[in-house]
């Protein structure tokens, strides 16, 4: 036993953390990859929590991690300024390294750049067919006449991963699939980040629950982001 824990007590494990907030079998999960976990991927789960919540989607946990992720550090200073400035707060956001417990507990796992998509890929073969770049998944998804014939937000997410696993089948390899990393770059960069992320996460909340889907009710949505999605009612 470490010497600065007492009998009883829990050390602090960060895939552990990720568990309680994803690997619920009543909630669908996605999970969203970058390289560090401090810049993009904690930027855009901010984003798609905040835009499930205002079309009350509860049934959906999001969280993140990163290829090379930095254990227990917290957001980039801009890029918590720049989702403040859109009115959300990633500001209590810690670091994860990626592992194969997190990919597997996904339903969908969302990559920011292609090079993230074969990371997790290399750690998880399984997961290939349900692992897209962001901005791929929206191209694929995007002229899909919703809804699917998901009876939950789980077998949606489900459903929209093989339609899009499908349609890439063949497909040509796509010029621009990474979300710019402003990592090193002034704020102007992470609201150029932001604005750009926004912009496609918004899009594919609204091609798989479309407008007030109403999923999960109350509780629900206060496990996505521990608030109540209808506090303000």
């Amino acid at each position: 036993m470490p010497p600065n824990l007492r009998r009883g007590d829990r050390p602090s494990r960060p895939e552990a953390a990720f568990t309680v907030t994803v690997d619920c079998p009543e909630m669908a999960s996605i999970l969203i990859v970058c390289t560090g976990n401090i810049c993009r991927s904690p930027m855009a789960e901010g984003l798609l929590r905040h835009h499930l919540r205002t079309r009350e989607v509860g049934d959906v946990q999001v969280a993140s991690a990163g290829v090379s992720g930095w254990d227990g550090s917290p957001a980039s200073a801009e890029a918590v300024e720049a989702l403040s400035e859109r009115g959300v707060d990633i500001s209590s956001h810690l670091a994860r390294r990626l592992g194969r417990r997190m990919i597997d507990s996904a339903d969908l796992v969302v990559a920011m750049a292609a090079e993230h998509r074969e990371g997790v890929a290399r750690i998880a073969h399984s997961a290939g067919p349900r692992t897209f770049t962001l901005k791929e998944l929206v191209r694929l998804l995007d002229d899909v006449r919703m809804p699917l014939r998901g009876a939950t937000s789980e077998e949606l997410l489900r459903e929209a991963a093989e339609l899009a696993n499908t349609r890439r089948t063949g497909e040509q390899e796509a010029l621009d699939e990474d979300i710019a990393d402003p990592l090193g770059l002034s704020l102007p960069a992470y609201r150029a980040t932001a604005w750009e992320l926004n912009g496609l996460v918004e899009r594919l909340v609204e091609v798989l629950f479309g407008e007030g889907a109403d999923r999960g009710g109350t509780a629900a949505g206060e496990a996505v982001d521990h608030r109540s999605a209808r506090e303000a009612r």
